[in-house]
């Protein structure tokens, strides 16, 4: 789920140039794959956590790993693609929208289709699993599409996504293994990197602050300034984390509370050039520090699940 300007212009979007269907390639670029990791990930987390064997669940994690990336959140982007594709024809002209390669309503009937498709797979891996589905595509849609639109507030549009990208993935991922809800010790540890993911989405608005301006939008860094956005982002992350912390010490597991304190240090080395100038240094910080983020959650996961 990208941020970008409330979809109120009439702004008009290419032709398809007499395109009756688009092709494979474009569907895919639609539904965005470079954008599957972080779902993929936190549902690997959340499989790990859960501290059960994969004999005989193969199917399931399978099952899993594509409801939480393809399917799931690659409705969220053709969703998104499709509500934004006036504003896009501005700002991004060569998406596969408004460029025309998507043409016709067919952005829209390939969120429909993969919505569909994605409760089905959520179906078949089990009632829980089915309604972290419903959840997630129900949050995918109100992200981006009227009356909600949640990714018009600054505060609730990267919320949202943390809460889905990263905590609903990981829950499905240990309901998957467990086929029961997860411990009390795995979804508030979810809960806490899902918060702690707000910085992160947050980090995706630097790219945008001119556009987000003149089209009303109140991202984060728009409505607090550039700086301010950052340094905000960077607490989010760091306070997250240091919960975190705390508690896998106090439930005893060590190594994992140390590994996740020695990537936030890591982490911690690499803000002050984020925050000197976040437009430039927010994509680089998305592959250094972002990516510290997830080993502390991949950290926290095998502890969790007694590996560690």
């Amino acid at each position: 789920m990208e941020q970008s300007a409330p979809a109120t212009h009439s702004v008009s979007v290419p032709a398809a140039h007499g395109r009756l269907r688009p092709k494979p390639r474009d569907v895919l670029r639609l539904l965005k794959p470079i954008t599957w990791f972080p779902p993929m990930w936190a549902f690997m987390c959340g499989a790990v956590s859960s501290g059960a064997g994969l004999e005989g669940r193969w199917w399931f994690v399978a099952g899993g790993v594509m409801l939480a990336g393809p399917l799931v959140c690659g409705t969220s982007q053709a969703v998104n693609d499709w509500f934004d594709r006036h504003v896009d024809a501005i700002n991004e002209p060569d998406r596969p929208i408004p460029s025309g390669r998507i043409p016709g309503r067919w952005g829209l009937y390939i969120a429909i289709i993969a919505t569909l498709i994605s409760a089905a797979v959520g179906w078949l891996l089990g009632p829980i699993v089915f309604v972290a589905a419903l959840v997630g595509l129900a949050f995918a849609w109100a992200y981006s599409a009227p009356p909600f639109r949640f990714k018009a507030n600054g505060w609730l549009g990267p919320l949202v996504c943390g809460l889905t990208y990263e905590g609903l993935s990981w829950f499905t991922g240990a309901a998957v293994m467990l086929g029961a809800m997860p411990s009390v010790e795995v979804v508030v540890i979810l809960f806490m990197y899902s918060l702690g993911a707000h910085g992160i989405m947050v980090l995706n608005d630097f790219k945008a602050v001119e556009g987000d301006r003149q089209t009303g939008l109140t991202s984060l860094p728009v409505v607090m300034g550039v700086e301010v956005a950052a340094r905000t982002a960077c607490i989010t992350m760091a306070v997250a984390q240091i919960v975190v912390i705390a508690l896998l010490a106090l439930w005893g597991f060590t190594l994992s509370a140390l590994i996740v304190a020695g990537v936030l240090a890591a982490q911690i080395a690499a803000m002050p050039r984020l925050i000197r100038d976040p437009a430039k240094y927010a994509p680089w910080y998305n592959g250094v520090g972002v990516t510290l983020y997830v080993l502390g959650m991949l950290a926290a996961a095998l502890g969790l699940g007694g590996y560690i």
